[in-house]
């Protein structure tokens, strides 16, 4: 067996054994269908929700929209926390003085749990998409933000001086040194912030905005379709994966430094 075929038989096992175990539990009756539908309902109501017809069911064919709308919040407030976390963390991991003025707020505001910010947001933004990426860029931003300063942090000064001994100015330096030296711990920041991205885009979708893949699964709690909340969380968890597939695809394809940590 080849190394990656022996990588990808690896990687199966956990969801082949959890799957396993999952018909077990349903065929078996050891857990009420209420609470855990069997894999076959779950998998007859993703195909409705996925391919089926509007009009079908109460979720038949919502799939395209839900994830557009989904997708749109999760890039949206992905990519505002980017573009204020890496500056910001590298400028702080750098800069005594912008350490000084940011760290103590910064790690204060980390401390507060995403669902205190969700009435506030409601109150500034009412519900709908600004809430969900208000609270996405701000889950997103202190992973993205802190492995950015921690990375800039131990680029070796000397590399600078040796840099400067060539020529090269400090502007460049930022691009010729700074960046491809900080790049793993920037890359580490941006999966993880892409990852939260999802768990607060559900959160935010839970507010009663009319479309999502968080929303949906909030219907179908209140009219109590566990099969449909189980869809949802699946496709969540596919879709995430995916993103962080293509982030790491992106990375590499944009910078030469990423190439040889992914």
């Amino acid at each position: 067996m080849g190394g990656r075929a022996k990588n990808l038989a690896v990687s199966l096992l956990l969801p082949l054994a959890t799957l396993l175990l999952w018909f077990v539990l349903s065929a078996g009756g050891l857990v009420p269908g209420y609470l855990l539908p069997s894999p076959g309902k779950v998998l007859v109501a993703g195909q409705q929700y996925i391919f089926g017809a509007t009009g079908e069911g109460p979720y038949a064919g919502r799939f395209a929209g839900d994830l557009a709308a989904s997708l749109a919040r999760v890039l949206l407030g992905f990519s505002l926390a980017a573009v204020l976390g890496i500056p910001l963390g590298l400028c702080a991991g750098r800069l005594a003085l912008v350490n000084r003025l940011v760290a103590h707020a910064v790690g204060g505001l980390r401390a507060v749990p995403g669902i205190c910010w969700l009435p506030l947001a409601m109150i500034w933004f009412g519900i709908g998409v600004r809430t969900t990426v208000f609270l996405v860029a701000m889950a997103a931003f202190f992973p993205i933000y802190q492995n950015a300063l921690t990375g800039a942090q131990l680029v070796a000064p000397i590399w600078f001086q040796a840099g400067a001994m060539l020529g090269i100015s400090r502007l460049k330096g930022i691009f010729a040194i700074l960046l491809p030296a900080a790049m793993p711990n920037i890359i580490t920041g941006l999966r993880l912030g892409m990852g939260i991205s999802w768990a607060y885009l559900v959160l935010g979708e839970l507010t009663g905005v009319p479309d999502g893949l968080g929303a949906v699964i909030m219907d179908a709690r209140m009219l109590g379709q566990t099969d449909i909340i189980l869809v949802g969380i699946i496709l969540i968890a596919i879709i995430g994966r995916i993103c962080d597939r293509l982030l790491v695809g992106a990375l590499r394809l944009c910078f030469k430094s990423a190439r040889r940590q992914l």
